[in-house]
C-alpha cells in the first residue's frame, strides 16, 4: 500500500531517551523535554529535525514480536480488538484512520499547549496533514484542509468535504459550503464509497499489530469507559463503513449534546504531541503512530507491506516523515504475499529517500514545506477567518477560499461551525498572554487583536459571557493607575511583526515577482479564490515563495496622546461589557416590579436644606453607616442577577474599571483646571461605587481604598470650585454636558443601584460656604473610610495626604467666617455692643482653626500648624478690635476685653512660633509669624498709649505697660534682615521709639519731685529720639515723620533749656537745638524732590488722576510742619542772639561767638523776610529754608574752625 494511512497505529512515544524506554505518562501530564531530537544527514544533504516529545499518553514501549515465516495475517489473533496492559490504548486507535478526521483535531491540540500558540509555533495540525500537505507536488490526490490564523501560529484542520456534505443534508449545517462548491467547483458532486479493497488492508494491518505484540495473546477484553458508553459489548466493531473505535479523548457527554459544538472533537485525540522543528519551522504535530522498541532495536516504527507492490515515492516521504516527526532512527518492514507473512527487512531513516523506486530529495521537501507555509501566511491573513486549502483530485491547481466572507454573504454569517472553536481560541490565547502581561507587555497589541477578533466573531446575543469578558480584557490592556508612557515607533510593542494581523486590513497586493501565485481572473470559478498555486510544481523550485512572505506589522498597541484618549477607549469597552452582561439578564426583570403598598419616592428637595451643614451632617450620618455595615451588608441588585453568577461578578468588575476611568478622567480635568468637568467625571466615578456598593456582598480593602480617593478628589475638586467662584457659569455648562456614551453606562448603573449614595458630594452648588462644607466633608469621609477599615497603617501616604487637605479645607472655613464677621464688624458703625450674629461666625471660625491645627499636629505638619495658628492670632484680633467701639471717640479708654483677645492673639503666635521651632524650618512663615506678633504687641501699645484707661490702671502702669509691649514689639521686628519687608519693620521701629521717646517726653514735663526718675526719662528720652531719627533716615518715604520727631527734639531742647539758670548752659542747648535744626535739611531735600515730582506730573499728562501723585506726603501735613519749623527757627535764633548779645557785654569778646552772633542775625533778618511774604508758595518756603540751613551749618562750621 502506498497510501499513508498505513501509520496510523499506536505505539509509544520517541526521543533521545527511547533507548531506555520511555515511562508512562498519564493523560493530560506533560512530559519535560530533555534533549530530544537530532539532526539527521540522507544522501549528502543536511536536513535539519528536531522532535520533543511534549505530551504522551502511551504506556512504556514494548518490544514487537517477529512473527514466523507463513503466519497467516488473514486469521485473527487471539487477543484480537482486546485491551492489552502492554498495549495500552492502542487498540483503540489503530483502525482511527478509519474514522473521519475530526476538522478541531488541531483546536484540541491547541488548548492544551495554549503557551505555544500565537506566538512560538508556526504550524498546529495532525501529523497526517502535515505529511499531506508535503507530498502535494507527488500525489494526484485531492487535498482539503481548514486554515485558521492565531498570531503567527496557524492551525490546519482536514476539511472532508464528503463528510461536512452527508452531514448537511442531515443537519442543515454547512448548506451554504455544499451550494458554493456544487457551483463552482464540482456540480455533480456524489458520496464516494470506500473499496473492499482498503477495508481489507486495514483489518490486515490491524492483526498484523495484534500479532506483533509481546505477551499473552488470550488476555480477556477489558471495556474502558468509553467502550461501556457507546457498544454494549466488545466485540461491536463495525458500522455502516466499517470498524469504528472510540477515540482515547472522547468528548464529555455535556459538550458533544451541545448542537454547536456536536462532534467536533474539541478535545486532543492524539497518542502524543511533539514539537517538530524542520528546518526553521516550528511545528506542533499530533502523532499516533504505533513505536516499538527493546533488544537489538530500542526505537523502531513497525510497517507491513505487500511484497508484490514495491514501495512508491509517496510511501517513502509518508514512512520518512513519520520517523522524522516521532525521532525515530529505524524502520522494520514486514513483507507479505496475500497475507502470508515473508520476511522482514530493517532500514534507517536516512536511507529511506535513497530506496529503489522510492526516490526522493529531502533538499526539495525542505523547500515545499517553506514554500506552502509561506503561502498560507501571506495569504491567511485575518484572524478569525476559516480558509479552505482545496486542490482538486488529478488537478496541479491550489486554491485558497475565504470561507468567512463567503459565509456572510449568507443569511445567517453565523453557520459557519468554526467560528465559535476559532473564537475561543483567540479568546484563550489572549487570556493565558493576560496573565503575563506584566512581562509581556510588548504583547498588548496581538492581545488586543486576539480579543478585537474574538468579538468580531460571535453573535452578542448567544454569547454574552465571552464577549463581556473579552470588552474587559481589552480595558484592563489600557494602564489607568500608571503613568502615561507614549509609545513610538521604537516600542517593542511592534516587534514581531508577524504576530497579528488586524481585522480592518486590506489585502495586500500579491507580488508577480519569481512567478509567485496570483488570483487569475481567467478561469470562471477563481473569482470567490484569495490565492491561487497555478502549477503544484513551483512548491518544489527553492524559495519560490519567499519574497512574498512579508508580514505586516498591525497589531500595535494604540497610541493615546492623552489620558482622556486612554480612558474613553477603556469607557467604550467597558459599555460593550455592560451591554452584554445586560442583554443576559432576563427581560422580565429589567426593571422591578412596583409594591402597591409603598409610595413611589419624588425627587423633592428643600433648597433651603440641602447644601446646609445641618443637611450635610445627616447625609454624612447616613453615609458612614452604610460604610460601617459594608461587610455584612445584603446584596441589593434591583435587576435580579444572581449573587455568585458571571454577570454578577462581570458586572462587578466592570463597574469597577468604569469607576477607575472616571476618576483618572477627573483628575486630568482637575489638572487642566477644568472644575466643571472634573466635578462631572467624579460624580461618575462615585455613582459607579456606589452600584458596585450595592452588588457586592464582602467589600475588598482595596476598593474601599478606591473609595477614599475618589472622596478626596471630590473635596479638592469642591475646593477649587470655591476659589474660583468668578467662573462659575463656564463650570456649570461642563459639569451639566454628558456623553452619550456617559448616559448609557449611567443607565446599566440604574439597572442596580438609585446612584445617589454620593449626591451629597458631588453637587455644583452656587453658594460659597456650602461649597467649602462639602469639601470638608468628602475629605471626613475619605478619613473615615480609612480609619475604620484599618487602611491607615497600610496607606500612610495617603492618609497623610487627607489630613492635610482637611486640615487646609478647615483652615479655608474659618478665614470665610472670619472674613464675615470682619464685614459685619465694619457695617456696625455706631453701635455698641457685639452682636449674636459676629460672636458666632467668630465660634465656628475658632472651631475650623481649632480642628485643622489638630490635622496637622497628627502628621506632625509644624509649618502649617504654625499658619491656622497665626489664623486663630488674627481671629482674636478681629475679636479684640470689635470690643473698640463701645464709647465716644472722646471718652473712649483701652477695654480689657480688648486686652485679653490681644493677649490671646500674643499667646497664638507664640505657640506658632514655637510650633516651627527655629527659622530654617520655613523662614517665610517664620518671618511673617514675627511680623504678626510684633504687630500685635505695637498695636496693644499703641492702644494703650493712645487710649489709656486711667479709670482703671495707674498712670504709671500704664507707661511701664507700654514700654514693655513696644519693646517686645521691637524684639520681634527684624531690622536688620533684608527682605521686602525690611523698610516695614524699619519704619515700625522708627515709630516705635518715636512713641517711646514722645512718652518719657511727656512724662518728664509731668514729672515732678523725683530728680532720679526725671533723668531716667530724659536719658530714656534723648535715647529713643535719637534711634528714631536713626531708622527714619534710612527710609526715602518717610520726610515728615523725619521732621516731626526732629522738631519734638528741638521741643524736647527747649523745655530742658527752661530749667537752666546759666546763660553758658542755656547757650549751649541752644547751639545744640540749632545744630538739630541744621540736620532736617536732609527731611527738607526730600519734601521738596517730591512735591516738583508732584508738580511737574500734571504737565505731562493733565489727564493723569490726582490719585497718582505719591500717597506718602501729604501737603497739609508739610505745611502744617513748615509753620512750626519756622517759628521754632526763628525763636531759637532770636534766643540765640539775645543771649549772644548780653554775653558780649558781660565778658571780653570771643571771636567764636562773634561769627555766631553775626550768622544768626543775618539768617534771622532773612527768615522774617521770607516769613513775612504771605504769598510765597510751600515748595519756595522749603528753598528759603534749606537755604537758611546750609547759611547756619556754614556758620557754625566757621566758628568751629576758628
Amino acid at each position: 500500500m502506498g497510501d499513508s494511512k498505513e501509520a496510523g497505529a499506536e505505539a509509544s512515544p520517541m526521543g533521545s531517551a527511547a533507548r531506555g524506554g520511555l515511562s508512562l505518562l498519564s493523560q493530560g501530564e506533560l512530559e519535560e523535554p530533555s534533549a530530544q531530537g537530532s539532526a539527521l544527514f540522507l544522501g549528502g544533504n543536511e536536513v535539519k529535525s528536531r522532535a520533543v516529545v511534549k505530551y504522551s499518553s502511551a504506556p512504556p514501549r514494548t518490544a514487537f514480536a517477529q512473527l514466523e515465516e507463513k503466519t497467516d495475517l488473514k486469521l485473527p489473533p487471539a487477543n484480537w480488538l482486546r485491551e492489552s496492559a502492554k498495549l495500552g490504548p492502542a487498540g483503540t486507535t489503530i483502525l482511527g484512520n478509519s474514522k473521519k478526521s475530526k476538522p478541531f483535531s488541531s483546536f484540541g491540540m491547541a488548548y492544551d499547549f495554549i503557551d505555544s500558540v500565537g506566538n512560538d509555533v508556526d504550524v498546529v495540525s495532525d501529523s497526517e496533514n502535515i505529511k499531506k500537505l508535503l507530498k502535494i507536488p507527488y500525489s494526484k490526490s485531492h487535498v482539503s484542509m481548514a486554515v485558521h490564523r492565531i498570531g503567527r501560529t496557524l492551525l490546519l484542520d482536514e476539511l472532508d468535504i464528503q463528510e461536512l456534505f452527508m452531514r448537511s443534508s442531515q443537519t442543515g449545517d454547512w448548506t451554504w459550503l455544499k451550494e458554493f462548491y456544487q457551483r463552482l467547483i464540482d456540480q455533480k458532486w456524489q458520496r464516494k464509497k470506500k473499496s473492499k479493497e482498503h477495508w481489507y488492508q486495514k483489518a490486515i494491518l490491524s492483526k498484523f499489530l495484534y500479532y506483533s505484540i509481546n505477551g499473552d495473546g488470550a488476555a480477556q477484553p477489558v471495556p474502558s469507559a468509553a467502550e461501556q458508553q457507546e457498544s454494549p459489548s466488545s466485540d461491536q466493531t463495525q458500522d455502516s463503513e466499517g470498524v469504528s473505535w472510540p477515540a482515547p479523548f472522547e468528548m464529555a457527554s455535556s459538550v458533544s449534546e451541545d448542537p454547536s459544538t456536536s462532534g467536533q472533537g474539541l478535545k486532543n485525540d492524539f497518542v502524543r504531541n511533539i514539537l517538530w522543528t524542520f528546518e526553521d519551522i516550528h511545528m506542533l504535530v499530533g502523532s499516533n503512530m504505533p513505536i516499538f522498541g527493546g533488544g537489538r532495536y530500542p526505537a523502531v516504527s513497525l510497517r507491513l507491506r505487500d511484497n508484490n507492490k514495491p514501495i512508491n515515492v509517496l510511501t517513502g516521504i509518508d514512512y520518512w516523515l513519520d520517523n522524522l516527526i516521532c525521532n525515530v532512527p529505524e524502520l522494520v518492514m514486514c513483507f507479505h504475499v496475500n497475507g502470508i507473512v515473508q520476511k522482514y527487512e530493517m532500514i534507517k531513516t536516512e536511507e529511506i529517500p535513497n530506496l529503489e523506486n522510492s526516490n526522493f530529495s529531502t533538499k526539495v521537501i525542505k523547500d515545499i514545506a517553506q514554500n506552502i507555509l509561506s503561502f498560507l501566511k501571506s495569504n491567511c491573513t485575518k484572524e478569525g477567518h476559516t480558509y479552505w486549502l482545496f486542490k482538486a483530485s488529478g488537478s496541479d491547481i491550489v486554491k485558497l477560499y475565504d470561507l468567512t466572507t463567503l459565509c456572510e454573504e449568507t443569511e445567517d454569517k453565523y453557520q459557519n461551525p468554526f467560528t465559535m472553536p476559532v473564537a475561543i481560541l483567540l479568546y484563550k490565547v489572549a487570556c493565558n498572554m493576560m496573565m503575563k502581561k506584566n512581562q509581556n507587555k510588548k504583547h498588548y497589541g496581538t492581545i488586543r487583536t486576539l480579543l478585537l477578533n474574538c468579538v468580531k466573531l460571535l453573535d452578542k446575543s448567544r454569547h454574552p459571557q465571552i464577549i463581556a469578558s473579552a470588552n474587559y480584557m481589552l480595558s484592563e490592556l489600557f494602564q489607568l493607575d500608571e503613568p502615561k508612557k507614549e509609545e513610538s515607533s521604537e516600542s517593542p510593542l511592534n516587534e514581531n511583526s508577524d504576530e497579528s494581523y488586524s481585522e480592518e486590513e486590506e489585502e495586500m497586493p500579491d507580488s508577480d515577482e519569481n512567478g509567485s501565485y496570483s488570483t487569475s481572473s481567467d478561469p470562471s470559478d477563481d473569482n470567490k479564490a484569495v490565492a491561487i498555486i497555478k502549477s503544484v510544481g513551483e512548491l518544489s523550485v527553492p524559495e519560490k515563495y519567499k519574497s512574498i512572505h512579508q508580514i505586516r506589522p498591525s497589531c500595535a498597541f494604540p497610541v493615546c496622546h492623552d489620558t482622556e484618549e486612554r480612558c474613553r477607549l477603556v469607557l467604550n469597552y467597558v459599555l460593550e461589557g455592560l451591554k452584554s452582561v445586560d442583554s443576559s439578564i432576563k427581560k422580565e426583570s429589567d426593571l422591578p416590579a412596583a409594591d402597591p403598598s409603598t409610595p413611589i419616592p419624588l425627587k423633592y428637595e428643600d433648597e433651603s436644606t440641602r447644601g446646609s451643614p445641618e443637611g450635610l451632617e445627616k447625609q454624612m450620618a447616613l453615609f458612614l453607616d452604610k460604610m460601617g455595615s459594608l461587610q455584612k451588608r445584603n446584596y441589593s441588585s434591583q435587576s435580579g442577577m444572581i449573587p455568585g453568577s458571571w454577570q454578577h461578578k462581570m458586572k462587578l468588575q466592570l463597574i469597577l474599571k468604569s469607576a477607575k476611568a472616571y476618576y483618572v478622567l477627573s483628575d486630568a480635568a482637575m489638572s487642566l483646571q477644568k472644575y466643571g468637568r472634573a466635578l462631572r467625571y467624579i460624580k461618575l466615578a462615585l455613582q459607579s461605587h456606589d452600584t458596585y456598593c450595592c452588588l457586592c456582598t464582602n467589600m475588598l480593602s482595596e476598593v474601599l481604598l478606591f473609595l477614599s480617593q475618589y472622596l478626596t478628589l471630590c473635596g479638592d475638586i469642591q475646593l477649587m470650585l470655591a476659589q474660583n467662584a468668578n467662573n462659575r457659569a463656564a463650570h456649570l455648562e461642563e459639569f451639566n454636558y454628558q456623553t452619550k456614551e456617559d448616559q448609557e453606562i449611567l443607565h446599566s448603573l440604574h439597572r442596580e443601584s438609585s446612584c445617589q449614595g454620593f449626591a451629597w458630594a458631588t453637587d455644583l452648588s452656587t453658594d460659597l460656604e456650602s461649597q467649602l462644607s462639602v469639601s470638608c466633608k468628602c475629605y471626613e469621609a475619605a478619613n473615615e473610610i480609612l480609619q475604620f477599615s484599618d487602611l491607615k497603617s497600610q496607606n500612610p501616604d495617603h492618609y497623610v495626604r487627607i489630613l492635610k487637605r482637611m486640615g487646609n479645607v478647615r483652615n479655608e472655613i474659618g478665614v470665610f467666617y472670619m472674613n464675615q464677621a470682619a464685614a459685619l464688624q465694619s457695617e456696625r458703625l455706631v453701635s455698641k455692643s457685639v452682636s449674636a450674629a459676629e460672636q458666632q461666625l467668630w465660634k465656628k471660625s475658632f472651631s475650623c482653626f481649632e480642628k485643622g491645627i489638630h490635622n496637622f499636629e497628627s502628621i506632625d505638619d509644624a509649618t502649617n500648624t504654625a499658619l491656622l495658628l497665626c489664623n486663630t492670632g488674627r481671629l482674636m484680633r478681629i475679636c479684640a478690635q470689635a470690643h473698640c467701639g463701645a464709647e465716644d471717640e472722646f471718652k473712649r479708654e483701652f477695654s480689657p476685653e480688648e486686652g485679653l483677645y490681644y493677649n490671646k492673639a500674643v499667646d497664638y503666635y507664640l505657640k506658632a512660633l514655637r510650633s516651627l521651632g527655629t527659622r530654617d524650618i520655613h523662614p517665610a512663615v517664620w518671618d511673617s509669624v514675627n511680623w504678626e506678633l510684633s504687630t500685635t504687641y505695637f498695636t496693644m501699645a499703641t492702644l494703650q498709649q493712645d487710649y489709656a484707661p486711667l479709670s482703671r490702671k495707674a498712670q504709671e502702669q500704664i507707661e511701664k505697660e507700654v514700654s514693655e509691649a513696644m519693646i517686645k514689639s521691637l524684639k520681634y521686628c527684624d531690622v536688620e534682615l533684608v527682605s521686602a519687608r525690611q523698610p516695614l519693620c524699619q519704619y515700625r521701629a522708627a515709630t516705635i521709639h518715636h512713641r517711646l521717646a514722645s512718652m518719657y517726653h511727656s512724662c518728664l514735663r509731668n514729672q515732678v519731685g523725683n530728680e532720679h526718675l526725671r533723668k531716667q526719662h530724659r536719658v530714656l528720652a534723648d535715647l529713643h529720639y535719637n534711634k528714631a531719627v536713626k531708622f527714619f533716615q534710612l527710609l526715602k518715604d518717610a520726610p515728615c515723620e523725619l521732621l516731626r520727631v526732629q522738631l519734638e527734639r528741638v521741643a524736647f531742647a527747649e523745655f530742658q533749656m527752661t530749667s537752666q539758670n546759666s546763660n553758658v548752659g542755656k547757650l549751649k542747648t541752644l547751639s545744640g537745638a540749632l545744630d538739630i535744626m541744621v540736620r532736617t535739611e536732609h527731611a527738607f531735600q526730600l519734601i521738596r524732590k517730591e512735591l516738583m515730582e508732584e508738580f511737574d506730573q500734571p504737565k505731562g499728562s493733565e489727564t493723569t488722576p490726582a490719585a497718582d501723585s505719591s500717597p506718602s506726603l501729604n501737603q497739609e501735613e508739610v505745611i502744617k510742619l513748615l509753620k512750626i519749623f519756622e517759628s521754632r527757627l526763628s525763636a531759637l535764633l532770636l534766643q540765640s542772639i539775645k543771649l549772644l548779645s548780653s554775653t558780649k557785654k558781660k565778658t571780653s569778646s570771643n571771636i567764636d561767638e562773634d561769627v555766631v552772633f553775626k550768622t544768626n542775625k543775618q539768617i534771622y533778618y532773612q527768615l522774617l523776610r521770607a516769613t513775612a511774604n504771605k504769598s510765597a508758595s510751600v515748595l519756595e518756603r522749603i528753598e528759603v529754608i534749606i537755604h537758611l540751613l546750609e547759611q547756619l551749618a556754614h556758620g557754625a562750621n566757621a566758628a568751629a574752625v576758628q
